[in-house]
């Protein structure tokens, strides 16, 4: 049964005094390839006075440049659109023969365009350790690669905590490793790295999580809805799949992503800059059933 529901998202900057903004680029709206169907989308920028212009980032998201043309005390950004909830099977996809045993092989082709999705980029003592325990534990090798990833997300769901951390930045993964919990942000960068670790090409999503109140066990109390971030992998044959390691389920209908990138970086919901001040932030988020 298909939910339709109205989200909106408010976000203010209020500053000690009128400031210079220097260009912001915004992120927070959904991707052409998003499977949840997204109508009636609307962005609007306060002060009035400024130019905004659309383009696609390298990775193919769509970003809102914003040039601002006086001073400001305050800065709004009001995001809009009405989405089809529709239930979805997040395992309806064939993986192709070669890569449905773990770890997957990639054909040749795509090795150049995946490469930055592979390599990397952090490496410490404590994801090392962490990465050996899974390996003898599970003994991943010429298993089931689909079972083998589910069961690696359940795992960091387990092993890292939910925690609202309202700091700038995502955590290393040294440090999300030693504490023992992170943000959504945190857990899902994580989860991109150990799964290059472990030879399968991974990146960073960011995007809104709307969640339905309902009659199952795990559903909210209230119908709600929250910027989250999670973590996608390539498959040959199912393409990029989503796994949320802060729920440790696969993503499904409520995961609507806005930005997807080889770092976590280029996946923030808003890029920008402002002259030294003081400055408060809120931000609200509704979400009602037409």
């Amino acid at each position: 049964m298909t939910v339709s529901v109205a989200l909106s998202h408010v976000t203010r900057y209020r500053y000690d005094r009128p400031v210079a903004l220097g260009p912001h680029e915004i992120r927070l709206k959904p991707v052409p390839t998003c499977r949840t169907p997204v109508t009636d989308y609307r962005l609007a920028i306060r002060p009035a006075r400024h130019t905004l212009h659309w383009h696609y980032d390298v990775a193919g998201n769509p970003v809102a440049r914003v040039l601002f043309q006086e001073k400001v005390p305050q800065l709004e950004i009001d995001v809009a659109f009405a989405a089809d909830l529709a239930p979805v099977n997040p395992f309806d996809f064939l993986v192709a023969p070669g890569a449905d045993r773990f770890p997957p092989a990639y054909p040749e082709v795509l090795l150049d365009e995946l490469a930055p999705f592979l390599a990397p980029t952090e490496s410490g003592a404590r994801l090392r350790d962490w990465l050996s325990a899974f390996r003898v534990s599970a003994k991943p090798e010429g298993s089931d690669t689909v079972e083998t990833l589910v069961q690696f997300n359940a795992r960091l769901q387990r092993d890292i905590a939910y925690v609202t951390r309202m700091e700038h930045g995502v955590q290393s993964c040294e440090d999300t490793l030693a504490r023992r919990s992170g943000s959504c942000r945190d857990s899902g960068w994580l989860l991109v790295q150990a799964l290059r670790q472990l030879g399968i090409a991974a990146r960073f999503v960011s995007g809104y999580l709307i969640q339905l109140s309902g009659d199952t066990p795990d559903a909210p109390a209230a119908d709600g809805a929250d910027l989250h971030a999670w973590a996608e992998a390539y498959l040959p044959g199912a393409g990029w799949i989503g796994f949320d390691p802060t729920s440790g389920m696969l993503a499904a209908e409520g995961h609507i992503p806005v930005a997807c990138a080889a770092t976590a970086s280029l996946a923030a919901p808003l890029i920008g800059s402002v002259e030294p001040s003081r400055s408060e932030m809120e931000a609200t988020m509704t979400v009602k059933r037409l």
